[in-house]
């Protein structure tokens, strides 16, 4: 089998290239293919995997130019770059690494945070230019002041330690902070009124979404203390720039200092030319340790993903770690098969998919579970589906997806995965489990136990519990030249509903389904392929 293949299209660190080397990854280093849109196109086709960092534009077009893409790293936190919904629909894993610079953005905060109160940047312009003017340059002091915290996840965690350490008091805002972690971190936890209401200085530490978007607005920044100093080092556009400017020409805001800007590169802007503004170039990354980390993680990442099935830091995918990656993919197997079976009987809209995991399987990473049944439900219906935007296509289409975990018990086997399909019509469900050999199989159908191993090409027939059934079946298909691998049978009782599940050696044609369709006891057949 062929090694993976990766491209590597902007600058990233020699350690990194020698990583995916080291793991007997082919990789391909062109630092400034990212810049050339036509190149860049034109060779993806012959990729595995894309390690990038801000420089190359991963467009939905680019990405209509690759089947084989399966992985795209981004050396640092922003996928503003990667055109992530059209990654999501081809399958394609977009990974970040969102830790390997949060001490460098930090770090850049609270350095803004000093050079904002104390005036240093325009108080060495004018000291070199020959000024002493002392009394100009008039600070404020740091220690007792309220530091207001907009996002308190990674790298607003680490600025609110660096705060609490010089003394000043901290409040967030941050819907998925819990009261346990604001107790560790030493924050208050308040609503945004609250926060911009008490607050001296706000630095914000949010992702760029719609609901983030100009979260400092004109409304907002009225709402602040007067006198307030606002730093961004995080996304531009998360504060209205030009409300801004006249909030600083106001006076109403005593100071700002950004390191980003909603145009980047950012060669004119609202709050270009300011006393009070101090600018930097989107540095808070721009450190040698930080572009080392995010580097050597992104290589690292990529190669787990591509050697073994691993998945860290991805932005459409839930993660599966390498040691849980070889026992989850019998049970990844298991699901898609179950779901496709399913979907593949399931002709009316569907309202409801409902998962059930039963013994240890329960205890596993159900989350990448769901998306592989989900994936098998749904693609008998949409063609162009995969376990990566299958759980996004469900949203869309209003399908409600439930897990459902008990651990406790699973009837005479370790572990069972049970789908229910409810469509329009009526519900559907099926079960199986995956034995000690890795392969998958089905243990029931409708409620009725069955033992049954998958393959490319299965009949499924429901039937009468009547004596003959099986004859006729045999004949229909032994006088077609249908040679028949295993067949599985199962009964609620003796006379009543039954199923039929058999291999088939072979695709069973229209003609002869209606022949089976015919015998007297048969209720429905359906061919079924895997």
């Amino acid at each position: 089998m062929a090694a993976p293949k990766v491209l590597i299209s902007d600058a990233l660190s020699d350690a990194a290239v020698q990583i995916f080397r080291d793991r007997g990854i082919d990789v391909d280093f062109i630092p400034d293919l990212g810049k050339n849109k036509e190149a860049f196109a034109a060779i993806i086709e012959h990729y595995d995997g894309l390690a990038i960092r801000s420089a190359t534009k991963v467009t939905a077009k680019v990405l209509a130019q690759t089947t084989r893409l399966k992985c795209i790293g981004r050396a640092g936190i922003g996928v503003d770059n990667v055109d992530v919904p059209a990654a999501t629909a081809r399958g394609v894993i977009v990974m970040n690494t969102p830790f390997g610079n949060s001490i460098t953005t930090a770090e850049h905060a609270i350095a803004l945070m000093f050079a904002l109160a104390r005036q240093l940047p325009q108080a060495d312009v004018s000291t070199q230019a020959g000024k002493w003017e002392k009394n100009r340059f008039m600070g404020v002091e740091l220690t007792g002041k309220t530091l207001g915290i907009i996002g308190c996840g990674n790298i607003g965690a680490i600025v609110a330690d660096r705060a609490i350490g010089l003394k000043l008091k901290v409040v967030a805002y941050d819907p998925y902070l819990t009261p346990e972690r604001a107790v560790e971190l030493g924050v208050e936890k308040v609503e945004l009124d609250a926060l911009l209401a008490r607050a001296d200085i706000i630095t914000l530490h949010v992702p760029m979404t719609d609901k983030t978007r100009n979260i400092l607005s004109a409304e907002a920044l009225a709402s602040t203390k007067r006198g307030v100093r606002i730093i961004n080092c995080a996304r531009g556009g998360l504060v209205d720039e030009v409300a801004l400017r006249a909030a600083l020409d106001s006076g109403h805001v005593a100071g700002a200092a950004f390191d980003v800007f909603v145009t980047e590169p950012a060669i004119e802007n609202p709050l270009f030319g300011h006393p009070n503004v101090i600018c930097t170039p989107h540095l808070g990354a721009s450190t040698n340790e930080a572009q080392e980390n995010v580097a050597l993680q992104v290589a690292e990442q990529m190669s787990d993903y591509l050697l073994q099935g691993a998945i860290t830091n991805a932005i459409n995918f839930p993660s599966i770690s390498a040691d849980e990656a070889p026992r989850l993919k019998p049970f990844v197997a298991l699901a898609e098969k179950l779901g496709s079976f399913l979907g593949q009987l399931t002709e009316a809209p569907i309202k409801a998919i409902r998962i059930t995991y039963e013994g240890a399987v329960a205890g596993m990473n159900t989350r990448a579970l769901t998306s592989a049944a989900l994936t098998g439900v749904l693609r008998p219906i949409l063609q162009d589906i995969n376990m990566v935007s299958a759980p996004a296509v469900a949203r869309e289409r209003g399908i409600v997806v439930e897990e459902v975990k008990r651990e406790g018990g699973a009837s005479d086997f370790e572990s069972v995965i049970r789908i229910t399909v409810d469509a329009e019509d009526m519900p559907r469900d099926a079960a199986g489990t995956v034995f000690h050999d890795g392969k998958p199989r089905v243990i029931e159908i409708r409620s009725i136990a069955i033992d049954a191993a998958f393959a490319p090409h299965m009949l499924y027939v429901r039937n009468h519990d009547k004596p003959g059934f099986i004859g006729r079946l045999g004949s229909v298909l032994g006088d077609a030249g249908v040679n028949v691998a295993t067949f599985n049978l199962g009964r609620e009782e003796e006379g009543g509903s039954a199923i039929c599940f058999c291999a088939v050696d072979a695709p069973v044609s229209a003609a002869v389904l209606a022949q089976i369709d015919a015998i007297p006891q048969v209720r429905r057949v359906r061919a079924v392929n895997f």
